[in-house]
C-alpha cells in the first residue's frame, strides 16, 4: 500500500510544471520542503515493518533525489524563460527613476555635533553596546546600591547580572582612560538603552554623545566655555545656556546643562515644559575616584565630562515635538530632511 502511494507521488512529480516563481515555490514547499510530501514519507518510517524498512528507505531516498532533480529542472526552465522575456522588452519605454534617499535626522545631528567638537581637538571613540558592570557602573563610581543598577532602569542580560545593555556612552570613556595617557579629548557617540516608558519625550532606545577632556589644570571654566561654544555653533549665536547644580556619581561638582528652547523661542511649549529652557544633558568635573579607577593620577590630572541626548538636540534643531517619530520610519516624516 505504501509503495503504491510512493508510485503515485513519483508520477505527480514527473508531470509537475512551473510557469511562475510562485508555482516553483509551491512545488519546493509542497514536495521537497521541510514539511513537504517527502519529509512526510520519512516520518512514516517508524510505522513500516522492520523487514521492509530498508526497501522503503531506499525507495523514498530515490524519490527525494528525483524530486530535487525535478525542482532544479523547473528552476532552470523558468530562469531561461525570464531571460528570453527580458530580451524582448520594449526599450523605448521611459525608465523608472531612481529616487535618492536621505540621511536620518539623528545621523545628521550626530555628525554635526561631532564636527563642532572635532574643530576644538576632540576625536571620536566607540565601544560595545553590551557592557560589563565594571565599565558601565563600577569604574564610574556607582556604589553597589545605586538605583541605576536596578531592573527599572537597566536592561540586564538574562542569567548574568554583571552584563547589561549600556545605559550611557560613559563606558566608552572608561575604556579610553584605561588605554590612553593624558592629555586627551574624546567624544563618544552611540546608542544606549534604559528601561523607560515610551512617550513624546522619552524612549527605551536612544542616542547619546559624551565628551571627556583630561589634562593638567583643567577647570570648571574650561567646561563652561566649551559648552557655551558648542551651543552658539549648534543652535545659533542667540542661544543661551545655564548650568544647574546636580549630582552624578562620576563627576564632582556636577551640573545639569540647559539651553534656551529654540522650538518656542523661550515662550513656552510642551518640549520645554513651558519654562523656556530645555535640559539637554549633564556635565561636571571628573570625580578623582573615576580617574584612579582607570589608572590616572588624580593628583596630577583633572578633567571634565559632559553628555547630551542626540534625540533631544534633533528635536530642538528641527522643531520636532514628538521623539517617537525618530523610530517609526514614516517616510512622510523622513523625506522632510532630504537635501538638508
Amino acid at each position: 500500500m505504501m509503495l503504491e502511494q510512493i508510485k503515485k507521488i513519483e508520477e505527480q512529480i514527473e508531470k509537475a510544471t512551473a510557469q511562475t516563481k510562485d508555482e516553483l515555490e509551491d512545488f519546493r514547499i509542497g514536495v521537497v520542503g521541510r514539511k513537504g510530501i517527502i519529509a512526510d514519507l520519512f516520518s512514516q518510517m517508524k510505522t513500516v515493518a522492520p523487514e521492509e524498512r530498508k526497501t522503503f528507505g531506499q525507495t523514498v531516498n530515490a524519490l527525494k533525489n528525483a524530486a530535487q532533480d525535478k525542482f532544479q529542472e523547473l528552476q532552470d526552465a523558468l530562469e531561461s524563460l525570464q531571460a528570453t522575456d527580458i530580451n524582448h522588452q520594449d526599450l523605448t519605454l521611459p525608465n523608472i527613476p531612481n529616487e535618492m534617499g536621505s540621511v536620518h535626522p539623528i545621523t545628521k545631528v550626530r555628525e554635526e555635533i561631532s564636527r563642532i567638537f572635532e574643530r576644538i581637538g576632540f576625536n571620536i571613540s566607540e565601544g560595545p553596546e553590551i557592557e560589563d558592570d565594571w565599565h558601565n557602573f563600577s569604574a564610574l563610581n556607582f556604589p553597589p546600591n545605586h538605583p541605576a543598577r536596578e531592573m527599572q532602569d537597566t536592561f540586564f542580560i538574562e542569567k548574568n547580572p554583571d552584563i547589561a545593555l549600556r545605559t550611557h556612552t560613559s563606558s566608552v570613556q572608561v575604556r579610553v582612560m584605561e588605554n590612553a595617557k593624558p592629555p586627551f579629548r574624546t567624544l563618544s557617540p552611540g546608542r544606549v538603552y534604559r528601561n523607560e516608558t515610551i512617550s513624546a519625550r522619552a524612549h527605551c532606545i536612544f542616542h547619546q554623545i559624551e565628551g571627556l577632556y583630561v589634562d593638567k589644570n583643567v577647570s570648571f571654566k574650561d567646561l563652561k566655555d566649551t559648552l557655551y561654544y558648542f551651543a552658539k555653533e549648534f543652535f545659533g549665536p542667540n542661544s543661551q545656556i545655564r548650568l544647574r547644580p546636580s549630582y552624578f556619581p562620576f563627576t564632582e561638582p556636577s551640573a545639569e546643562l540647559d539651553v534656551s528652547c529654540s522650538v518656542c523661542g523661550g515662550k513656552g511649549c510642551n518640549i520645554c515644559k513651558y519654562s523656556g529652557w530645555v535640559e539637554i544633558g549633564g556635565c561636571g568635573m571628573v570625580d578623582p575616584n573615576v580617574l584612579k579607577a582607570s589608572g590616572i593620577d588624580a593628583e596630577e590630572y583633572t578633567g571634565f565630562a559632559f553628555g547630551m541626548g542626540i534625540e533631544r538636540m534633533t528635536m530642538l534643531k528641527y522643531k520636532i515635538n514628538d521623539l517617537r517619530l525618530f523610530t517609526e520610519n514614516d517616510l512622510r516624516f523622513l523625506r522632510q530632511f532630504e537635501g538638508l
